[in-house]
């Protein structure tokens, strides 16, 4: 049988439901998907291609699924607001106008860089933080590039400002089922839009239902983010008298296919709902420390994963997180936990890893089809460097993942079968153009902003 491309000779790292690793592993590729797995030998002998590479310097992975980012409004105005920033300051005083006064074509390249980003360092699926704009633009931009993601509008309908993203009830709900109308299904489903709302309190509880029921007509997820610092259930419980997740949970709003991004104030009450309804969390540590979210000493993911929540790794955006390689995140998640609990059993390096992979995938309604390496998902597949200082020696592979290696040492990547990465470099678009027209971008955006530049550093 001929296959499309063939990985042969590599480690490979399986997270299939064994987790083996594979020694002297080949991977086979036809069309958008993977058709074997196995020792070299065996693949060898049923599998044929002109298309050979030699994978003794690789070790060879699934894809990352990055639950939350935003992929526009920050990728180009990256680290320009203050590190000591309050997060409410943060949201309303920085982020919100920065947002505003971006056009469609810079979100069309906001988009592209942060997807060249997640690419490069081996992300090859991420869901956004409903925080677009021009969705049209957007989409085209992504499906250039080549990754796989799920998209959404800004949308709310309480707060009046910023002007450019007021919004009645009405508006609201009409954009969500425009944006689904249009983008539910885009590149052979390589790009999907989701219901998405900003979440917060930022939602009347008609759009909260108005959401929920689109997703189910739609038969995808509704995403949001949800208590990431004490503003959010202080919010509810002036409002309704209730946490957030239980105001929810009343409002038949929660299920299986619901991605709450944050949640770190929360209680025991809220995780056992999360976990009753089947709910992800999108857990962003990158984002926690530099906004101070209170993780270590408040959050409980390790007590939301033994009460069976599907708790999942995220970025966010990059004035809170500022990079996108997910390796650096999935490796907080192994360390942070430990030291917070002074138990180095909590989130081992295989746990850390899963969460990157399968649990991601789960949370996006696509362990079907990404997550591990398998005959018959699609071909999502990096390529680690071994020749490099921090991949040697190998010993302990999962190890190596976690604590060793991170995004830099990406050599390739396929995304549905096509190499969209090689030799470190982009296939799909000019890196050079790219990053000169994201930086000249990025200074029109924050000089239009009329937001101060609050560098500590002079420039001479």
């Amino acid at each position: 049988m001929n296959a499309d491309t063939l990985i042969e000779h590599a480690l490979v790292v399986t997270m299939n439901p064994a987790r083996e690793v594979i020694t002297d592993g080949a991977v086979a590729i036809a069309g958008t998907d993977i058709v074997a797995v196995g020792k070299t030998p065996a693949v060898r002998a049923q599998w044929d291609t002109t298309n050979v590479i030699d994978g003794r310097r690789f070790v060879v992975t699934p894809g990352m699924v990055n639950t939350h980012i935003h992929i526009t409004g920050e990728p180009l105005t990256r680290g320009y607001v203050p590190d000591d920033t309050p997060f409410e300051e943060n949201v309303f005083a920085w982020l919100c106008p920065l947002y505003s006064v971006h056009t469609e074509e810079e979100e069309r390249l906001s988009g592209q860089l942060a997807a060249a980003e997640m690419l490069r360092s081996g992300t090859t699926s991420f869901l956004e933080a409903g925080t677009v704009r021009f969705v049209d633009a957007v989409v085209d931009g992504l499906v250039e590039v080549g990754i796989r993601g799920r998209v959404g509008k800004w949308v709310w309908d309480l707060p009046p400002e910023p002007a450019v993203y007021r919004q009645t009830t009405d508006e609201a709900v009409a954009n969500l089922e425009k944006t689904l109308s249009d983008h539910r299904h885009v590149a052979g489903g390589r790009i999907q839009a989701w219901s998405m709302v900003i979440g917060h309190t930022t939602c009347s509880d008609r759009l909260w239902q108005a959401a929920a029921e689109l997703a189910t007509r739609y038969d995808t997820g509704l995403n949001f983010h949800m208590s990431p610092a004490a503003m959010d259930p202080t919010g509810f419980l002036e409002q309704y008298g209730q946490r957030p997740i239980e105001h929810l949970s009343g409002l038949g709003v929660l299920g299986p296919n619901c991605v709450l991004v944050h949640c770190v104030h929360v209680d025991d009450n809220e995780i056992k709902l999360l976990a009753h309804h089947g709910c992800s969390v999108a857990h962003c540590p990158t984002t926690a420390l530099k906004v101070s979210y209170g993780i270590t000493q408040i959050g409980r993911m390790p007590e939301m994963v033994e009460a069976g929540v599907n708790v999942t790794i995220g970025i966010d955006g990059n004035n809170a997180a500022n990079s996108s390689d997910m390796m650096r995140a999935t490796y907080l998640v192994a360390g942070l936990w430990k030291d917070a609990r002074r138990d180095p059993s909590v989130f081992p390096a295989e746990q850390a890893y899963e969460m990157a992979t399968l649990g991601g995938a789960r949370a996006i309604l696509s362990d079907h089809e990404i997550g591990s390496l398998e005959p018959g998902k699609k071909a999502d597949v990096v390529l680690h460097d071994r020749d490099r200082p921090e991949w040697t020696p190998l010993l302990n592979v999962a190890n190596q993942l976690v604590w060793s290696a991170d995004g830099r040492g990406v050599h390739t990547v396929y995304v549905d079968g096509r190499k969209v990465v090689d030799d470190y470099r982009l296939t799909t678009v000019d890196e050079h153009d790219l990053y000169a027209r994201a930086q000249a971008a990025g200074e029109a955006i924050v000089a239009r902003s009329g937001l101060p530049d609050k560098a500590k550093w002079p420039r001479i």
